[in-house]
C-alpha cells in the first residue's frame, strides 16, 4: 500500500500542475476582417476559442445588421503528441451608419468558467468606389504590397555619400511566397557600391500608420558626381503573392487565390549641392569627407646610394577612391620612383571609411641633409560646411656616407633641374686598357676537369657502401622473429587502412578492424591466431604491463567487431570504434 501511495502521490500533483497549465492557457478572442471599411461594405467578424465551450452569448452588434452567422468551424490537429484545437463562431455584418462603433463582448462557458472576449473599435466611412468584398486578388495585392526606396540624404553635397535601402512592405492580410527582379538601377551620374544583404529576414514595420512586415531586398551607397538634379532609376520586382478569400475549405481553413504582382520603388530625385567657391584651397582636389593626413619616412639616417621609403596617407571617413593625394616636393639631388598606391577601404552604409597611401621610393646619390617641406592636404567637411587644410611636419633626411655633390645649395634647390657635377667613385670610370689579355669564351677541357675525376674515383668509393649494404641485408634477413614482426606491422596498418575505407559499410568495416587488431597483437605479442581468446589476451597484456584500462578498451573493441555481426551500428559509433582503435594501439605502443 505504501508503495503504491509512493507511485501515484506524485503522478496526481504532476497532473494537476498540468490540468492548471491547460486553465491557463484557455483563450476567447475576437478577429475582425478590417478595422476600417466603407458603408457599403461587408465586415467578418470571429470569436476564436482554444477549448471547446458551451452557451455562446454574441453580442447585440449595434451599429450593424447581420447578414450571415453564426456559422461555425472546428480545427483539431495533432503535431508531436501535441494537440492543437480551435472553434470560430463566425458572423457577416452590414454597417447601417457611419461613424465609430465598437464590437461589445461575447461571452463562453468552458470548463464551468464564464470566458469574455475584449471589445474592438470598427469605423464606418462613407460608400468606397470599389467594395473590398468586390475586390480581385490583384486589388487586395496593390493595397497591401509596398516596395520603397529610402533615401539617407536628399539634397548631399557633389562627392558626399548617401545610401539607397530598398525595402518590401507586406500587409499581415497577405503572404509573399516568391520575387524576382525586373529592372535594376543604373545609377547614372553617381559612384555605386552594393552592400551585400547576406540573409533576408522579415522584420516588423509601419507603413503609413499601418503594422506591415517588410524585409530589406538591396542596399547601396551612392556618391554623386555631378551637380544639380539626379534621378535615381527605380527598381521592379515580380511578386508571387497569396491573397486570402473569403471561402474557406472542408476543415475550416482559409482558402488562398495567387496573383502576380509588379511592384517598383518609382523615381527619387536627389538635389546634388555644388561646394562652396569662397574659400575653396587652390590645393583642394575634390576630398569631402572627415580625415586624417600625415606624412612618414621609414626612416631619416642612411647613406648615400640607399633606399628609405616615403609615406603619404590619408585616413577616415568619406570619398577615399574619388581624389588624388598631395605630391610630394623632394629635392632634385634625390633620386624618387614613381609611387606604389595602396588602399584600405570598407563601404557600409554610411560611406567609405579607411585609409588611402602613396609610398615613394628615394635614392639620395650625395653626402648632405635634404629637406622634405610640409605637405598641405585640403578637404570640404559636409558636417561643418567648411574647406579644412592639414599640414605635414618637415623632414629632414641626413644622408650620413658618400661622395660629396661638388656643387653649392642652388644646384640641389628644390623644383630646380638636376643640374650636378660628375664626381668619379672607386673605378667608376677607367682608363681604357692598351694590352688587352683576352681568352675564348666557352673553352672547356674534360681531361684533368673535376668530372674526370669524379668518374674515376666515383665506382671505387662505392664498394665500401656496397659491402655495408650487403652486411645489413643479410642481418635483417636472419632475424627472423624481427620480420615477423615486421610483417603483422605491416598487416595491421594495411588492415587499419581498409577499415578506414570502410566507414559506413558496417559488415566490412568491422571485419577489416578484428583483422587489424588480430594482426597488431600477433606482431607486439608474439602469439598465433590459434590462441585468441580475451582472456587469454587479457593476460597476456597485463604481463607486459599494459594498463588496465587501455587492456578494457582493447577487448570492448574485440567484442564491438563481434555484436556488430548481429547489431546495426550507425556511422557515429563506427567512427568512434575507429578512432578509439587508433588511440588503444597508440597507448600500447608506448606501454610495451
Amino acid at each position: 500500500m505504501i508503495k503504491k501511495l509512493i507511485l501515484w502521490v506524485p503522478l496526481y500533483f504532476f497532473s494537476l500542475l498540468i490540468w492548471g497549465q491547460e486553465e491557463d492557457a484557455i483563450t476567447f478572442e475576437i478577429q475582425l476582417s478590417k478595422p476600417k471599411l466603407g458603408l457599403n461594405e461587408r465586415l467578418r467578424v470571429d470569436f476564436t476559442m482554444n477549448k471547446d465551450g458551451d452557451n455562446f452569448n454574441p453580442p447585440d452588434f449595434n451599429g450593424f445588421r447581420v447578414l450571415m452567422g453564426p456559422s461555425q468551424s472546428i480545427s483539431s490537429s495533432w503535431i508531436n503528441g501535441v494537440r492543437s484545437y480551435s472553434k470560430t463562431y463566425s458572423y457577416t455584418l452590414a454597417p447601417t451608419a457611419k461613424g465609430k462603433f465598437t464590437i461589445a463582448q461575447a461571452t463562453i462557458v468552458i470548463g464551468g468558467k464564464t470566458y469574455k472576449s475584449l471589445p474592438k473599435e470598427v469605423e464606418v466611412t462613407a460608400a468606397v468606389d470599389k467594395p473590398s468584398d468586390q475586390m480581385t486578388a490583384d486589388d487586395v495585392a496593390d493595397e497591401n504590397l509596398h516596395l520603397v526606396a529610402e533615401v539617407s540624404k536628399t539634397n548631399p553635397y557633389l562627392n558626399e555619400a548617401i545610401s539607397v535601402v530598398y525595402k518590401l512592405y507586406v500587409s499581415p492580410n497577405i503572404s509573399v511566397s516568391n520575387y524576382q527582379p525586373l529592372d535594376n538601377p543604373t545609377y547614372n551620374n553617381f559612384w555605386s557600391q552594393d552592400i551585400k544583404v547576406s540573409r533576408l529576414t522579415a522584420q516588423n514595420g509601419t507603413y503609413q500608420g499601418k503594422p506591415y512586415r517588410y524585409v530589406v531586398l538591396k542596399r547601396v551607397v551612392l556618391y554623386p558626381q555631378k551637380v544639380g538634379k539626379l534621378e535615381i532609376e527605380p527598381l521592379s520586382l515580380d511578386v508571387t503573392v497569396d491573397v486570402p478569400t473569403s471561402r474557406r475549405d472542408f476543415f475550416g481553413g482559409r482558402i488562398y487565390s495567387q496573383t502576380n504582382k509588379t511592384v517598383s520603388a518609382g523615381n527619387r530625385v536627389i538635389n546634388v549641392k555644388s561646394l562652396p567657391a569662397a574659400n575653396q584651397p587652390a590645393n583642394f582636389t575634390g576630398a569631402v569627407g572627415e580625415f586624417d593626413f600625415s606624412v612618414s619616412t621609414s626612416k631619416t639616417d642612411l647613406n648615400a646610394t640607399e633606399s628609405l621609403q616615403a609615406t603619404v596617407e590619408v585616413n577616415g571617413k568619406g570619398n577615399l577612391k574619388l581624389f588624388k593625394l598631395p605630391e610630394p616636393e623632394l629635392p632634385s639631388s634625390l633620386e624618387v620612383y614613381e609611387p606604389e598606391f595602396t588602399e584600405d577601404v570598407r563601404t557600409n552604409l554610411s560611406g567609405m571609411q579607411g585609409k588611402v597611401s602613396n609610398s615613394y621610393t628615394i635614392v639620395p646619390s650625395f653626402r648632405g641633409k635634404y629637406p622634405i617641406p610640409a605637405i598641405a592636404f585640403s578637404f570640404f567637411n559636409p558636417k561643418t560646411e567648411r574647406y579644412e587644410t592639414l599640414n605635414s611636419d618637415e623632414i629632414i633626411i641626413n644622408v650620413l656616407e658618400g661622395p660629396n655633390s661638388g656643387g653649392n645649395l642652388s644646384n640641389t634647390a628644390i623644383g630646380q633641374p638636376n643640374k650636378q657635377q660628375v664626381v668619379t667613385t672607386g673605378n667608376q670610370f677607367n682608363f681604357i686598357k692598351l694590352t688587352p689579355n683576352l681568352s675564348k669564351i666557352g673553352t672547356s677541357h674534360f681531361f684533368g676537369s673535376t668530372n674526370y675525376y669524379l668518374w674515376l674515383l666515383g665506382p671505387l668509393l662505392l664498394i665500401p657502401l656496397a659491402i655495408i649494404f650487403r652486411k645489413k641485408r643479410d642481418a635483417i634477413a636472419q632475424d627472423i622473429v624481427g620480420n615477423k614482426v615486421k610483417r603483422a606491422n605491416k598487416l595491421a596498418r594495411k588492415y587499419l587502412s581498409a577499415a578506414r575505407k570502410e566507414l559506413g559499410n558496417k559488415d566490412a568495416f568491422y571485419i577489416a578492424l578484428e583483422r587489424a587488431l588480430h594482426n597488431y597483437l600477433k606482431a607486439r605479442l608474439k602469439i598465433e591466431t590459434s590462441e585468441f581468446s580475451k582472456d587469454k589476451i587479457s593476460e597476456l597484456l597485463s604481463k607486459k604491463g599494459i594498463e588496465q584500462t587501455t587492456i578494457t578498451e582493447f577487448i570492448g573493441l574485440l567484442q564491438n567487431c563481434e555484436v556488430a555481426r548481429y547489431s546495426p551500428f550507425s556511422d557515429v559509433e563506427m567512427q568512434r570504434d575507429y578512432d578509439k582503435a587508433s588511440e588503444v594501439i597508440s597507448l600500447m605502443d608506448k606501454q610495451l
